[in-house]
């Protein structure tokens, strides 16, 4: 949604204010911060009393005197499923009776129940579902967010589910980046090899005219999709100018980082069952380890190691894997989550959560920072210091969301029409 960015915003008064990366895997922060922003975009970023004289708040379009809080940039969320139709709560209950993910899905369960509701839905009901989780997401302080398809597993039913997603983009305040994911499963009936070649031959060549997806995923595991038919999918989306992603390593290590660094992979994300080599490989080819703790919480697997990588000095992305099967749609939540049971430090989180969550999208435009020149989406979140954000458990500390310097959230409610 563009309704135009205010000419001047300050936003001062800021007990802390996160900057963006430090010169390590942490964040940079500013006591007693301030930044001004001008037409959407940071122009000055220091103490208060600097930014102050420069840019005076009484002269401001906009002014938020964040009067003591802490100001970080926007939650970016770099992998999420969230354009769907219909419900699988039972299945929760079903998870916690014994059943795994994969005895589920052999059942025609999972994705695959997904799948049927989606080739039900129209688009203007995808759209308005989808529109109803970025509220959600803006109001806990996200203000980018990758969506993928791959619940039509359908060239028809692809091309709905990414146009519900690029309508949804045009009425939200939120920033949504369109991923492509035909190859998330094998529909009912057909054979893998059969439908990696629709994928290949139909899917990708109709979404490259449709003009939306800017990714590529695959889901590249055990009893889905080979290493070999990943990296034809990605090889054959990148012909067709989509960027490669892929979902590697969660159940099962079958060569998904491999491909990850043979096809310049933006990410792989999961890397639940990753071992050292290949970390070593998504390192040395540059590709962004996106490690996603909710969805080990709600399967009750054990995380991913961030250890690994940030210890190595490689900082790690930190997404939400909304979808029906993780129904988390708070950054703040997987926050905790990170530090908790990823043992990494609120400031790799937060990190991870925005700087490095954009350098999973290829966004090198400053999102995820308050640097000059950077999206001036901020959020001022009610506690302090960045520490309390992941340790706060109970509440929602977004307080005052602001995208491109405009408020889209007070008081705990999304303002934009």
């Amino acid at each position: 949604m563009d309704d135009g960015p205010p000419g001047l915003t300050v936003v001062h008064g800021a007990s802390e204010l996160v900057v963006g990366p430090d010169g390590g895997v942490g964040v940079e922060t500013i006591p007693d911060g301030a930044f001004a922003a001008e037409e959407g975009r940071v122009v000055t970023v220091g103490a208060a009393d600097e930014v102050l004289r420069e840019y005076p708040a009484e002269n401001a379009d906009v002014a938020v005197d964040a009067d003591g809080r802490l100001v970080a940039p926007g939650f970016v969320d770099p992998h999420t499923h969230a354009v769907f139709a219909g419900d699988r709560t039972d299945e929760f209950a079903a998870k916690l009776r014994g059943k795994s993910y994969e005895d589920i899905l052999a059942e025609g369960g999972g994705i695959l129940r997904t799948v049927r509701a989606v080739r039900e839905a129209d688009e203007a009901t995808l759209t308005a579902n989808l529109l109803d989780h970025l509220d959600v997401m803006l109001a806990h302080g996200t203000t980018t967010v990758e969506v993928k398809s791959g619940y039509g597993l359908s060239t028809e039913s692809e091309l709905k589910l990414l146009g519900a997603v690029d309508a949804a983009d045009e009425r939200h305040p939120v920033s949504v980046v369109p991923t492509f994911m035909g190859a998330h499963a094998v529909p009912e009936d057909d054979d893998a090899e059969e439908y990696v070649r629709e994928v290949v031959d139909e899917q990708l060549p109709a979404v490259a005219d449709q003009g939306i997806a800017e990714f590529c995923d695959v889901f590249c595991e055990r009893g889905v999709f080979s290493a070999d038919q990943s990296r034809r999918i990605l090889r054959a989306g990148a012909e067709a100018g989509l960027t490669p992603k892929i979902h590697a390593d969660e159940f099962a290590d079958v060569g998904a980082t491999g491909v990850a660094a043979d096809v310049g992979a933006a990410s792989a994300d999961h890397l639940l069952r990753t071992d050292d080599e290949g970390a070593d490989r998504l390192v040395d080819a540059g590709v962004t380890p996106v490690l996603l703790p909710g969805t080990a919480f709600a399967l009750g697997e054990a995380y991913a190691d961030a250890r690994r990588f940030l210890d190595a000095g490689t900082p790690v992305a930190v997404a939400t894997d909304f979808n029906p099967n993780c129904f988390a749609r708070s950054m703040g939540f997987v926050a905790t989550l990170a530090c908790v049971g990823m043992r990494a430090t609120p400031g790799e989180v937060l990190r991870g959560a925005t700087h490095a969550a954009a350098a999973a999208l290829d966004r090198t435009d400053g999102t995820g920072t308050l640097r000059s020149g950077a999206p001036a989406d901020a959020v001022v979140h009610d506690v302090r210091e960045h520490v309390e954000v992941p340790y706060t458990l109970d509440v929602n500390t977004a307080d005052v969301v602001l995208a491109g310097g405009n408020p889209v959230v007070g008081d705990g409610g999304a303002v934009h029409e």
